[in-house]
């Protein structure tokens, strides 16, 4: 955990980078320093069918939803959505000067009782930094 998803209107792929913006978004929840790397799963969502405001076609929006695993204090889920939210508003701030943007970032732990997981990446993460096949 967790999973990083930006959702974003399709007006703004002629003006975003949304492979850097995964990247960057990813390496804040990297440095909040309370994220596993190997559970770290981001991706991004472009939204074809979407209306803003007042309906007009520059209006654009991204939406950053963090999904985490339950049972970190508010505190630490605070300040980890503070250093996320910050370098998320710092990649796409060239854009908010220059288009009608919404920028939006919500974080939602996920129920412990209704989720199921498998994983082997970490295996895999640790053989390659010990340069052997996993």
């Amino acid at each position: 955990m967790p999973h990083l998803i930006v959702e974003y209107s399709a007006n703004l792929d002629t003006v975003i980078d949304i492979q850097a913006l995964v990247h960057s978004v990813q390496n804040a929840a990297h440095e909040t320093g309370i994220f596993p790397k190997a559970g770290t799963r981001t991706r991004a969502e472009r939204r074809e069918v979407y209306e803003i405001a007042d309906g007009h076609g520059d209006n654009g929006f991204v939406h950053l939803i963090v999904r985490i695993g339950s049972g970190r204090p508010v505190e630490v889920r605070k300040q980890a959505g503070d250093l996320i939210f910050a370098q998320l508003t710092a990649a796409l701030d060239e854009v908010y000067k220059a288009h009608p943007l919404a920028i939006s970032f919500e974080m939602v732990e996920i129920d412990p009782d209704t989720t199921w997981k498998q994983n082997n990446i970490q295996t895999f993460l640790e053989a390659r930094e010990h340069g052997s096949a996993a």
